[in-house]
């Protein structure tokens, strides 16, 4: 059954408001949990690495499937389920140090948990957005979830350092997992499903195939996963080095390593807000190039420095990132649902996920095994070079010649698609015209915390922010 335009409006505040509360929840946790294995289980270089990675092994593991998956079942259902999860394994922290039986292992085997609900449940939400949003409302929607993210990453951190320094990192988790709660008591009012998206027939690996090559073939959306998955490697390694970096290194206090932290919001709401308006001025595709370059910049300034200069640095590369993967989150992201066709949308999602979020763990083990070996500066400058990699990806594909994203044609046929020769002679499909020219609203995310475990882009995107996930995450 069809749902009414106002009825969508119902839907889409009872949504966001779930997203907002746990993001407010996990932003806190994002300081809490490093600082617990950090201060309390003394975890080393190596060790903050595979806490790291844990947290988007899952990806690896079932992100292909989970589109298939997604596509079969309730996605009210699977939200709920996966922020219970979430919950019951976050709140395993506090629990188990009061019996004395935390350690590491158990960090890692909750990142673990933690990361397979994220699966599910990030392309479940991702897929579920467009069900309530009308196409034509559809970009000014995610870019209000982009802000709402940056507001509660801006304040979030802060929050956390100083509950940590009133109450301990392990006390401060309960309020991340009690997040987790009040969210899927919101989601539980959701329909099961909104009607747009029909549940997959036929084999599974068929179904995996076809997501996959709409995306691999895509000149658009093939040369975004793989600027999405050169910023999540370098997230990873940021996620597992910069409370390594900020505590031992810099020695900041618990409390400047949330206002640190918080710089990331400070990009991410500027991002959010400027969007519109870069994409509107320079056209999509092209501000998807200059916001790669932007990214590189903002991980280069990070570890220059020492004493309060290194702080005030970390912060204003912190506020280029994030302000540079915001834009290419949101454009990409909203691209994405626009020119997916509809039964493809979840596994159009979990393909991109799967590669782009899979370079996280992967980032994550080999930072922490470089930040042993030499130190957390050295490691973040490596990352930082390989971040080029990310503009790069688009400067070398088709994207180049574009002036907006929707320069390009889908014909009929998944893996098929038509170039036109200018972008004047571009057939504007329904929804899509917000991105075009300098008529464009053209809001294309960004990446989630360092050191946050449980690891999902808040927002929604790909593109992950590491200082506080794109697909990059989430970018």
């Amino acid at each position: 059954m069809e749902l009414t335009t106002s009825r969508k409006e119902t839907l889409f505040w009872t949504w966001w408001a779930a997203g907002t509360t746990s993001s407010v929840g996990s932003a806190v946790g994002a300081v809490a949990l490093p600082l617990t294995a950090l201060t309390v289980l003394d975890a080393g270089p190596f060790e903050m690495g595979l806490i790291a990675a844990a947290s988007y092994l899952a990806w690896l593991v079932i992100g292909l499937p989970a589109g298939v998956f997604v596509q079969r079942l309730p996605l009210r259902g699977v939200q709920v389920g996966a922020d219970l999860a979430r919950a019951a394994a976050v709140g395993s922290v506090p629990l188990a140090w009061w019996w004395g039986w935390l350690s590491v292992p158990q960090l890692v085997a909750v990142a673990l948990v933690v990361s397979f609900a994220n699966v599910v449940f990030d392309v479940a939400n991702a897929t579920f957005l467009p069900e309530i949003v009308e196409r034509e409302r559809l970009q000014a929607r995610n870019s209000l979830v982009s802000a709402t993210h940056a507001a509660t990453q801006l304040g979030g951190p802060s929050v956390g350092g100083f509950c940590v320094q009133l109450f301990g990192p392990v006390a401060t988790v309960l309020v991340d997992a009690a997040s987790f709660v009040v969210s899927a008591a919101l989601l539980r009012t959701l329909p099961a499903r909104g009607g747009r998206v029909r549940a997959g027939t036929g084999p599974a690996w068929g179904l995996i195939r076809e997501g996959w090559w709409f995306v691999v073939r895509h000149p658009v959306m093939g040369p975004g996963m793989w600027t999405a998955t050169a910023v999540n490697f370098v997230c990873g390694a940021q996620l597992a080095v910069y409370p390594l970096y900020l505590v031992r290194e810099l020695h900041a206090p618990a409390g400047l390593v949330g206002l640190l932290l918080a710089a990331e919001g400070v990009g991410s709401l500027v991002g959010a807000a400027l969007t519109a308006r870069i994409t509107g001025r320079l056209g999509s595709a092209r501000a998807l190039v200059w916001a790669g370059f932007a990214a590189v910049a903002g991980a280069a300034l990070v570890p220059v420095g020492a004493g309060w200069p290194a702080f005030v640095a970390f912060a204003a590369g912190n506020v280029v990132f994030a302000g540079g993967v915001v834009v290419l989150s949101v454009t990409t992201r909203t691209y994405r649902q626009i020119a997916s066709p509809p039964d493809l949308l979840p596994r159009v999602m979990a393909t991109v996920r799967f590669v782009s979020w899979g370079a996280i763990p992967v980032g994550g083990l080999v930072a922490g095994a470089l930040a042993g070996a030499l130190d957390g500066r050295t490691t973040l400058w490596l990352f930082a070079a390989a971040t080029l990699a990310a503009p790069l990806a688009l400067v070398l594909s088709p994207v180049r010649r574009l002036r907006d994203l929707t320069d390009f044609q889908e014909t009929s046929r998944a893996g098929d698609f038509q170039e036109t020769s200018r972008a004047s002679d571009f057939q504007e499909a329904p929804g899509a015209g917000d991105f075009q020219d300098a008529r464009s609203a053209g809001d294309f995310r960004e990446k989630p915390r360092a050191g946050d475990f449980q690891g999902t882009p808040r927002d929604g995107g790909e593109l992950l922010h590491s200082s506080g996930g794109v697909d990059v995450g989430h970018v």
